[in-house]
């Protein structure tokens, strides 16, 4: 009958226990649910804007080296062939080594077709280039590269930017 008279007592205090137990695990799970949530959020406030500037700085970076951009920029009066040829090249690599890290902030495909587009427009330079002397003026070297590249349906750097715009659609 003692025995009973605990068990009395007992039995709901231990009921009563395993659901507190129970409802604060469930507040907890909760609660750190939404601390990760408002964490995520917090950090896509500000991880968006820098990968929209990646990708912002890598549609300027394929637009000043498509070859017209190219061309007007490097060109100098009394320019030879070689001359242009190796300041196309040279601004080139500056612009590409000025925008390296913003491949921290966009897709992998998206930087390979950045550096798709690179290499095709160097691929151009060095073709145009091949086919021509290197004391040739540079007016010479410009007007090939120029009609080649009109002869291209889509150029490697068109290419880029399309696939860099639909990629910020989806960002934002």
């Amino acid at each position: 009958m003692e025995v009973l008279e605990i068990l009395k007592y007992t039995l709901p205090a231990l009921i009563v226990m395993l659901t507190s137990i129970f409802i604060l695990r469930e507040m907890i799970k909760r609660d750190q649910t939404r601390r990760k949530f408002e964490v995520l959020l917090q950090n896509q406030k500000t991880i968006t804007p820098i990968r929209l500037q990646a990708y912002e700085r890598l549609v300027l970076f394929l637009e000043r080296i498509t070859p017209d951009s190219l061309i007007l920029r490097a060109n100098k009066a009394e320019m030879t062939s070689r001359q242009l040829h190796n300041a196309m090249l040279q601004s080139i690599r500056n612009e590409y080594e000025h925008n390296m890290s913003q491949q921290l902030y966009i897709t992998p495909q998206a930087w390979e077709i950045v550096k798709n587009a690179r290499s095709g427009v160097i691929k151009l330079i060095n073709t145009s280039f091949d086919t021509i002397k290197p004391d040739d003026p540079a007016i010479k070297l410009s007007r090939l590269i120029l009609e080649r590249s009109m002869q291209v349906e889509k150029h490697p750097t068109q290419v880029a930017i399309d696939f860099l715009k639909k990629e910020i659609a989806e960002i934002i």
